[in-house]
């Protein structure tokens, strides 16, 4: 067998804070994969799968859960479960499901959104009441969507009392309440509190195991044990069936037991990160650093995003003006701090 030297024309990555999703599996992880025990998912026979879907279920306070390739798929298939066609989906602006997942809610499952304001993406309780349509001239609400944390205000997370008091909306108005919770553990570790005291307002949640909890892919769909029987559909419509799965779920299952205890790492990292570039001279808002996710202002991102490459530092340039940069368990302090200086020269 030939060895694959490496390209001496390549930059050495000192950090990669692109996103927390290129985390690669740890050897611990790599283990599990190898010798998990598997089965023909679709049929429900995987026990891996089984024993992942379990255990994020007793984790978030749900009956049931089912594994799924991405958190796309998780969120439209509970849009899907919730809404009719020509309804509207009540979300926050800027929320993942509207920017990030290709008009999807309108190509499956013919709703379209409602945006509120949402200031450090927090939307206030009573914009979402009166964002509820129910005029025959209009779209009618088929459900209301939150993202926690919310991606694109910054990682930041929503207060419980206003996750209580639009929880109390939804009951009045009788619709049904999803969460994204793609990064609900960064959530609840920002807060001090288990996932389940987040989790408990919804009737579905998603979760991602491949973010900040470090597997190498899938998120899970949480919600009632119907709920998920008519969800096992719609994964499969979306070509979501993934057989002998447990492979995956193997990581998943180590992802939830260790992930979440290292989340407090990565945003005392986070905040590090903000200070520093701050303290440069660079455009911080430090009132959005609450988890793990970093947004700076300056002009001509996509070049400064090409030069910190070129020096081993990958960012994420997310506009004309904007940089985007996520911690995660695979950049320590000592990783952190030759970004720095990289981000700072």
């Amino acid at each position: 067998m030939t060895a694959t030297l490496p390209d001496p024309t390549r930059p050495r990555v000192l950090a990669d804070l692109r996103s927390d999703t290129v985390t690669t599996p740890t050897p611990e992880m790599r283990e599990a994969m190898a010798q998990a025990p598997v089965g023909d998912d679709v049929y429900g026979e995987d026990p891996t799968v089984n024993a992942l879907q379990a255990e994020a279920a007793r984790l978030t306070g749900f009956e049931a859960g089912l594994f799924m390739p991405s958190g796309t798929m998780t969120n439209q298939v509970a849009i899907a479960l919730h809404t009719r066609r020509g309804e509207e989906v009540i979300c926050a602006e800027g929320s993942h499901i509207y920017e990030w997942e290709l008009g999807m809610m309108a190509a499956f499952s013919g709703v379209v959104p409602r945006f509120v304001p949402a200031p450090l993406g927090v939307p206030d309780p009573e914009a979402v009441r009166l964002a509820v349509r129910r005029s025959v001239h209009q779209s009618p609400t088929g459900m209301i969507s939150l993202e926690d944390t919310h991606n694109k205000a910054g990682g930041t997370v929503i207060p419980l009392d206003v996750l209580a008091a639009i929880r109390d909306v939804a009951n009045e108005e009788g619709l049904p309440l999803h969460l994204d919770g793609a990064r609900v553990f960064n959530a609840a570790a920002a807060q001090g509190v288990p996932v389940s005291e987040i989790t408990r307002h919804f009737g579905t949640v998603s979760i991602c195991l491949s973010k900040g909890l470090g597997a190498p892919v899938g998120s899970v769909l949480l919600g009632s044990a119907a709920a998920m029987k008519q969800a096992h559909r719609y994964r499969k419509m979306l070509g979501g069936g993934m057989r002998q799965a447990g492979v995956l779920a193997a990581a998943g299952l180590l992802a939830l037991r260790d992930g979440p205890a290292r989340l407090q790492g990565d945003h005392r990292r986070t905040r590090r990160l903000a200070e520093a570039l701050l303290e440069a001279g660079y455009s911080v808002n430090l009132a959005a650093v609450q988890t793990n996710i970093l947004y700076v202002t300056l002009p001509d991102a996509a070049a400064q995003v090409s030069r910190w490459a070129e020096a081993g530092v990958l960012a994420s340039a997310l506009g004309p003006d904007s940089v985007r940069f996520v911690l995660h368990h695979q950049v320590g302090d000592e990783a952190l701090e030759e970004a720095i200086r990289v981000l700072t020269a």
